[in-house]
C-alpha cells in the first residue's frame, strides 16, 4: 500500500501541506503548534528526560504538546516491579496532552490498567475500547486541547489484534469476552469521533494509533482506517515499530493525511509542526543525538532507578555462557526455533511442577544475557511478562496439535506461539508442514509419544487460559496453579539446582527442535 501512494507523496513533499478546517480558513494558529510524539517505548525510561527536554527548548517560541500512541506499560523491569506504576509516575512528571493504549497496556490485566488511569488521572484515550457486557465505552475516545486560539482534537485507536494477544486480560477464565475492540466496526467508530470532534470546534484532529502499517489477522490497519474515513489531518501511529518518516495517504475523499512512526526504545521523537499558515510538516528526531534532559523528569527517574537497583541488583551467580534469543548471525530465532533461553525456562518450569514435559512460547522471552555475573534484574528483562507456571494434563494428541499449529511457519518466519520445549523433542519437516520424530523422554530414554497416553505438562497460564497455544489447551485439566512467575522459576531453578552457575550444558541448543527439508 505504501508504493501505491508514491507519488501522491513524492507530490506532497514538495508542495506545502495545508489543511483548510470547517468554517475556518487556513491561516493556521497564532503561533506555532508542535506535538512531540512517542510509541512503543517499552519501559526505556531515560527517553523521558529528553522528550520533556525538548519541549522545553521548543516553549519560547510555540506551543507544545507531548502525546503517546502505546507500549509503554511492559517491556523492562521499570513496568514489572511496580505493574506499571513507575512508568506512570514518570509521565506525570512530564506531562501529557494524550495517551493512547497499546496492545502491551493490558498484560498486567484490564483491571490494573484502569486502576492506573484512575489513580494517575491520565489522559487516556480509545475510541474502540468498549465494556462486552454493557456496551459502554470503557474510556473517553478523544480530548480536546485548546493552544492559543487553536485546538487539537488528539483520538485514542488500539489495534484489536489486542483481543488475542492479551486474550486473557479481555476474556474471564471461561473464555467470555469482557471487552471488545471493536474488529468489525473500526473504521466507522473513528468515523463518528472525528464528526464529533469536528461538531465540538476542533480545528485539527490527530488520530493517536496503536495499529501498525501492515494488514492484521483482522484486516484493520492505520492505512486502512485512513483510505476509509475522511477529516483526519494525521496519524502518528505504532504497534509495528516502524520508523516511519512523513508519509501521505490518500483518504476516502482522496485528500493527503499525514502518518508517522518513530520506531522503538526511544530510536526516535517525532515532531509534527502545525504552522501559522496551517501547514503541517513531520521531522524524526534521533534521540540519542539529544543532550538536553529536564531536570524534574530526570530526578524522578533517578529515584525510579534508585528503588529498583534494591531488588534488580541481587545476584543469582553467573553464566560462562551467551544466553540468547538470537542465532549465531544475530538473528533472532525464539520465535521460529530453539534457542538456550527456551531450553532454560522450559527445564526450570518442568523442574518445579514435576511434570513430564514443559512447552513456552517462545514470544514469551525478550531479551538476551552476556556471559557473566547474573542478577534478578537480568532475568526480570528476558522474562517481563505477569506469567505464572501451571501444570496442566494432556494427551498425546493434545501436545502433537499444539506442535503442529504452532511451527507452521518455522523457521521462515516468525510466531510467537514458536514452542520452546524440555521433556520432548521433535522434527519439523518444511516441505510437506509435518511432524516426525517425537518423543517424549521418560526415565532417561525417549520414548515415542503415544496421542493416546496422559500426560504432565508444565506451561505458563497465558498458554492454558490466555490464548497461548492457539488455545489449544483451554480444555486441559489443571493440575496446579502457582503463584510462581516464571521468571522465578527460572531464577530460583538458577540458584537452587545449577548451585548459581550456568555452564557448558547450556552454551547452545541441545537439539531438542530439528528442521528437515
Amino acid at each position: 500500500m505504501k508504493r501505491f501512494f508514491l507519488a501522491l507523496s513524492l507530490v506532497l513533499l514538495v508542495l506545502p501541506f495545508s489543511c483548510k478546517n470547517k468554517g475556518k480558513e487556513a491561516t493556521g494558529p497564532a503561533r506555532p503548534i508542535i506535538i512531540l510524539h512517542e510509541n512503543d517505548v517499552h519501559c526505556a525510561v531515560d527517553g523521558y528526560a529528553k522528550l520533556a527536554g525538548l519541549r522545553d527548548s521548543l516553549q519560547d517560541s510555540a506551543y507544545v504538546a507531548v502525546v503517546s500512541s502505546g507500549d509503554y506499560l511492559q517491556g523492562g523491569m521499570t513496568g514489572v516491579l511496580s505493574n506499571g506504576s513507575y512508568i506512570m509516575d514518570i509521565q506525570q512528571a512530564v506531562g501529557y496532552d494524550a495517551l493512547a493504549l497499546g496492545n502491551h497496556e493490558f498484560d498486567y490485566f484490564a483491571p490494573r490498567l484502569f486502576e492506573l488511569i484512575d489513580q494517575y488521572k491520565a489522559p487516556a484515550v480509545c475510541a474502540n475500547l468498549y465494556d462486552a457486557r454493557t456496551g459502554e465505552r470503557c474510556l473517553p475516545a478523544y480530548t480536546i486541547r485548546q493552544y492559543g486560539p487553536t485546538k487539537v482534537a488528539f483520538i485514542g485507536v488500539t489495534t484489536p489484534e489486542t483481543e488475542e494477544d492479551e486474550y486473557y486480560a479481555l476474556h474471564d477464565e471461561n473464555g467470555e469476552k469482557i471487552y471488545d475492540l471493536k474488529a468489525e466496526t473500526l473504521y466507522s467508530l473513528v468515523q463518528q469521533t472525528v464528526d464529533e470532534v469536528r461538531a465540538a470546534g476542533a480545528d485539527y484532529v490527530i488520530v493517536l494509533g496503536h495499529l501498525g502499517e501492515a494488514p492484521t489477522a483482522q484486516k484493520v490497519d492505520s492505512h486502512g482506517f485512513i483510505a476509509a474515513t475522511t477529516g483526519i489531518d494525521a496519524v502518528l501511529d505504532g504497534h509495528t515499530h516502524s520508523v516511519v518518516p512523513a508519509e501521505y495517504l490518500a483518504n476516502k475523499d482522496g485528500k493527503p493525511v499525514l502518518i508517522a512512526q518513530t520506531g522503538t526504545a526511544w530510536e526516535n521523537i517525532g515532531k509534527l509542526t502545525i504552522a501559522t499558515d496551517g501547514t503541517l510538516s513531520h521531522t524524526l528526531v534521533p534521540v540519542a543525538e539529544l543532550t538536553e534532559e529536564d531536570p524534574a523528569v530526570a530526578a524522578v527517574i533517578a529515584d525510579i532507578k534508585q528503588q529498583m537497583e534494591v531488588v534488580s541488583s541481587r545476584v543469582l551467580g553467573d553464566s560462562e555462557v551467551y544466553l540468547t534469543i538470537n542465532d549465531p548471525a544475530g538473528k533472532r530465532v525464539s520465535r521460529s526455533g530453539e534457542c538456550n533461553l527456551g531450553d532454560l525456562l522450559c527445564d526450570a518450569m518442568r523442574h518445579w511442577m514435576d511434570a513430564d514435559i514443559a512447552l513456552a512460547n517462545g514470544g514469551g522471552i525478550r531479551a538476551s544475557i552476556p556471559a557473566g555475573t547474573l542478577t534478578y534484574g537480568d532475568i526480570i528483562n528476558v522474562f517481563p511478562f505477569v506469567n505464572y507456571v501451571y501444570k496442566i494434563e494432556a494427551t498425546g494428541d493434545d501436545i502433537l496439535q499444539v506442535i503442529d499449529h504452532c511451527t507452521r511457519k518455522a523457521p521462515q518466519e516468525e510466531e510467537g506461539d514458536f514452542p520452546q520445549c524440555s521433556g520432548i523433542r521433535y522434527t519439523v519437516h518444511t516441505m510437506d508442514r509435518r511432524l516426525s520424530d517425537v518423543a517424549i523422554l521418560r526415565d532417561g530414554e525417549w520414548e515415542p509419544i503415544d496421542p493416546d497416553r496422559t500426560y504432565t505438562v508444565a506451561t505458563i497460564n497465558y498458554c492454558v487460559n490466555g490464548g497461548g497455544f492457539g488455545h489449544l489447551f483451554e480444555h486441559c485439566r489443571i493440575l496446579r496453579t502457582s503463584d510462581m512467575y516464571y521468571r522465578d522459576a527460572v531464577a530460583n531453578y538458577i540458584v537452587e539446582v545449577l548451585g548459581g552457575h550456568v555452564g557448558q550444558t547450556y552454551a547452545e541448543p541441545q537439539g531438542r527442535i530439528r528442521f528437515v527439508k
